[in-house]
């Protein structure tokens, strides 16, 4: 008899196995504050901490291959943006990036991080863009993958139709149901069925009022003009097939931080998940770089 082929349920338990070897933290940064986190590896003489900051619909735990390819050569730390797991929300229902960027620097102040290297992806690059713009002398390079550029520039009432929509649908089918109906545009023809589960996994432990703010923010952001504040070491990448921060997109951003935009064959918009051995790659040979002009400093 041939072997039955795997379940959903089994793709997602071996998921989570692997996922224990991470398991979740939580730190406070200020009175009434914390941010929950994960983390692989361990410091090392000549690397810098690598900080991943994922997007709208994901989480910390979505991070899982990289903490296994990345943290045999260093520090990697991936935290729950705030609203998101166990992380105190910010302070305004519709926020602006330097709030989360607020909350970055005190949880790398809270870890000891003094300098890192920071891969944000689409709402995280938002989130890192900001970061850099305020805060320069923490970053030794920053990493930008599908990033999301925010609605900000844009005329009034398309910000508040993406906005709007974005919450109605979180209103009408909650999690589950959002994950349900949006996971698969996260991903490239070519994924497979573990990455279509995990993506779908991480999309329906999102929290409503954390999502919701993330969505405002996304509204009130433009990534276009902090990243053209920051004068370090950056580089921008997307996913061939990502139809959500296309390639097109991207470019405008890449320019803005004056860099070459890098395009990666046969990956969506979650190309770390379904491409995790490209991407990895990318964020390794980028801290590594990082790490060079860090020690000749």
């Amino acid at each position: 008899m041939s072997a039955a082929l795997p379940t959903t349920a089994d793709r997602t338990a071996t998921l989570e196995t692997r996922l224990s070897h991470f398991p979740a933290q939580r730190i406070a940064t200020a009175p009434q504050r914390a941010i929950g986190y994960r983390e692989a590896g361990a410091a090392r003489v000549g690397t810098l901490p690598l900080v991943l900051l994922h997007g709208i619909g994901s989480g910390a735990a979505s991070w899982v291959q990289q903490f296994e390819a990345l943290g045999t050569a260093r520090r990697v730390l991936a935290w729950d943006a705030p609203g998101y797991g166990e992380s105190t929300c910010v302070a305004s229902p519709s926020p602006q990036a330097h709030e989360y960027a607020s909350a970055l620097n005190e949880w790398l102040d809270a870890l000891g991080i003094e300098r890192c290297v920071v891969v944000g992806h689409s709402l995280g690059a938002i989130i890192a863009g900001s970061f850099a713009a305020a805060r320069a002398q923490r970053i030794a390079g920053l990493l930008l993958i599908s990033p999301a550029a925010g609605y900000a520039a844009a005329p009034e009432d398309v910000r508040t139709s993406k906005r709007d929509s974005r919450l109605a649908m979180l209103a009408e089918l909650g999690p589950q149901g959002l994950a349900d109906k949006r996971s698969a545009n996260m991903l490239s023809p070519h994924a497979d069925e573990a990455s279509r589960e995990w993506v779908r996994w991480n999309m329906s432990r999102i929290v409503p009022q954390g999502y919701a703010q993330a969505t405002h923010l996304l509204a009130n952001a433009d990534l276009a003009s902090d990243v053209a504040k920051y004068t370090g070491r950056v580089a921008v990448a997307v996913g061939a097939e990502d139809a959500i921060t296309p390639p097109s997109s991207c470019e405008r951003i890449a320019q803005a931080a004056r860099t070459r935009l890098q395009v990666i064959p046969r990956a969506g918009h979650a190309g770390y998940i379904e491409a995790s051995a490209a991407y990895s790659a990318l964020i390794d040979a980028f801290c590594r770089a990082s790490d060079g002009q860090w020690s000749k400093a």
